[in-house]
């Protein structure tokens, strides 16, 4: 237990048969639980998984019958924590590349009641651009700069952080059965948390690289899914939270400003098309230039309600330790 709290450390693996050996043996005696999530392995993390069962009986292992991708490993995990009661759940992947020493920064906000969700920050840490791969640094940015929008949680960076806790009371108002089941999930995850109106902050710490880990996740392939992903998560938000939930003027201010930035859109190539065979009529450049303003006007106005409405979700001071 950690601070009289029980705490289970979920691990998502595939093809980590090098790797996982070297996670279950640097968890501290603190950690109740080891639950390890085989999601359909090629290699011998299966095998791997059960003899290290055999030697630490806080090991638990779960299989998926088919590969189903990490958040559905996580959900999984998740799943086990709950229904065992467990206090905090921890996720760390199966590729060493979370730093165990750093669990208490996660931990402490929950145990101190002062947050629901705790995530890692790598991006603010000091030298952060020299250690992260370049191309990874700046998608992160971008990736973490549409989150804050699509989520309603204006003060997070590296959205894409895997290294969480969770605390019991999220664990059961979540439905794990609908979270996004591949490498997005830690953004829909995010927006679901919102909704539920769950606290959460981001805890500073460095990254961690070449320690033998392989990345399976495809920068091509994330950035044409996640945006999609994250313009559907951020409409579900808005509906949900500010016209289900309890009516907000945040809704139609979001919603107008779409309306219109997409007649922006279509005066837009209106404009293009007809500047190209002959002059452009004077009505087609002002309504576009009418409806940009209008749009761009509408959005600002509403994320400043945004931010002041999720406020009180992220507290500044969740743990006395400075660097979260």
């Amino acid at each position: 237990m950690y601070k009289g709290k029980t705490i289970a450390i979920v691990i998502p693996c595939y093809n980590e048969e090098k790797q996982i050996g070297k996670v279950i043996a640097t968890i501290p005696d603190y950690v109740d639980h080891l639950i390890i999530i085989d999601d359909q392995s090629t290699d011998r993390t299966k095998l791997v998984a059960e003899e290290l069962a055999s030697k630490d009986k806080r090991v638990k292992i779960i299989i998926h019958q088919k590969n189903q991708g990490v958040g559905a490993a996580i959900a999984s995990g998740y799943k086990w924590a709950r229904d065992h009661e467990v206090d905090i759940a921890v996720v760390m992947a199966g590729d060493a590349q979370m730093d165990p020493s750093q669990m208490p920064k996660l931990l402490d906000p929950i145990v101190l009641d002062k947050a629901d969700y705790t995530k890692g920050n790598r991006l603010k840490y000091p030298s952060a651009y020299e250690m992260i791969p370049k191309t990874r640094f700046f998608g992160n940015q971008i990736l973490s700069f549409f989150t804050k929008i699509a989520s309603g949680y204006w003060s997070i960076s590296d959205a894409q952080n895997g290294y969480t806790a969770i605390n019991l009371k999220a664990l059961k108002a979540m439905d794990w059965d609908d979270m996004y089941k591949r490498y997005g999930q830690p953004n829909d995850l995010l927006v679901k948390l919102n909704i539920k109106n769950m606290r959460i902050c981001d805890c500073i710490m460095p990254p961690v690289y070449n320690v033998g880990e392989e990345s399976k996740m495809k920068i091509s392939r994330v950035f044409i899914t996640l945006p999609k992903l994250l313009l559907k998560l951020f409409l579900k938000r808005i509906f949900v939270k500010y016209m289900v939930q309890d009516f907000s003027i945040i809704a139609p201010l979001y919603y107008l400003g779409i309306f219109n930035f997409i007649i922006f859109l279509i005066f837009l190539v209106r404009t293009l098309v007809l500047f190209s065979i002959r002059s452009t009529p004077e009505i087609s450049f002002l309504t576009c230039l009418y409806t940009f303003q209008m749009s761009l006007f509408l959005t600002l106005i509403a994320m400043f309600f945004d931010m002041q409405q999720n406020k009180n979700l992220q507290p500044e001071n969740a743990t006395d330790d400075k660097d979260c």
